[in-house]
């Protein structure tokens, strides 16, 4: 956090397939996985393109598996007005937790690596991941969307067993 490169919109990717695509999403894996998360957006790792990652087989704490995805010029569409609050952190700011709202069921549109359609509808906390990446993309981190203040602070400090209020 305070790189100011997390508040730019990153740029559509416009060639599929290519080389230096494919090191940005090895790039992209590789710090996913020695940092632990469950996403990650190329702007996260100082590249201003629109591409994200995420998902992961373990269920999270407390969540069902998200399927691996690469996902690139990512579209997402709420599916209805019905927003969930729910805890998130990031690895662009560690040792952090806020209480977010989220749309709860939306569709995402994209595409994979090689230029292939990628359209799904989800919900719960597979939603929440792929907005919260997303939002890495247009240059937004959780804590702009944190409605109430009391709800975030450090991980070791928070209740984060608080019901959160609709």
């Amino acid at each position: 956090m305070g790189d100011a490169r997390l508040l730019d919109v990153a740029r559509p990717v416009l060639a599929f397939d290519t080389a230096p695509l494919h090191a940005l999403i090895a790039d992209l894996e590789d710090t996913m996985a020695h940092l632990d998360g469950a996403g990650l957006a190329a702007p996260q790792i100082g590249v201003g393109l629109r591409v994200v990652i995420f998902g992961f087989d373990e269920p999270y704490p407390d969540e069902d598996s998200v399927p691996y995805t690469v996902l690139i010029n990512p579209v997402l569409t709420p599916l209805s007005d019905e927003v969930e609050a729910g805890w998130e952190g990031c690895l662009s700011l560690p040792g952090l937790r806020g209480l977010v709202p989220r749309w709860r069921h939306l569709r995402y549109r994209g595409f994979d690596p090689f230029g292939r359609v990628i359209e799904r509808e989800v919900g719960g906390f597979h939603a929440r991941v792929v907005q919260h990446e997303c939002d890495h993309l247009d240059g937004i981190l959780y804590p702009m969307r944190i409605s109430d203040l009391r709800s975030f602070g450090f991980t070791d400090v928070l209740d984060l067993q608080q019901e959160p209020e609709e």
